[in-house]
């Protein structure tokens, strides 16, 4: 999986313990886990992202493969195995925030002046 912000740099954890120093980076996660990934960089709001699991395009033809050739036996190996799922969202991407915003635009808005 892909994990990228806007500004780079931003550091990322998950509730599951995955873990990035900087973005963008990318990370090998098992395809059946879901979590909560957050993105923190000093003078940015903290973001967090939910990432879930579906069935990918090709999982819903594979599973009936298996009710015709393997029966329950391959899709519970699918299943268990996460072969039939993929990530969303994939790559995982955030707009940090700024904490405030420049002084110059602060002063800016007091005095009811338009920025530039």
């Amino acid at each position: 999986m892909a994990f990228q912000t806007e500004p780079p740099g931003a550091m990322m954890t998950s509730t599951k313990g995955y873990a990035c120093p900087a973005t963008p980076c990318s990370l090998d996660v098992d395809r059946s886990d879901e979590f909560d990934v957050t993105f923190a960089k000093p003078g940015f709001r903290p973001e967090t992202i939910p990432v879930r699991t579906k069935v990918v395009g090709t999982g819903a033809a594979g599973m009936a493969g298996n009710v015709i050739a393997g029966g329950i036996i391959g899709i519970g190996v699918d299943a268990a195995t996460g072969a039939a799922f993929d990530h969303f969202p994939n790559p995982v991407v955030a707009t940090l925030v700024p904490d405030s915003l420049p002084s110059a635009q602060r002063e800016r808005r007091r005095r009811g002046k338009p920025g530039v």
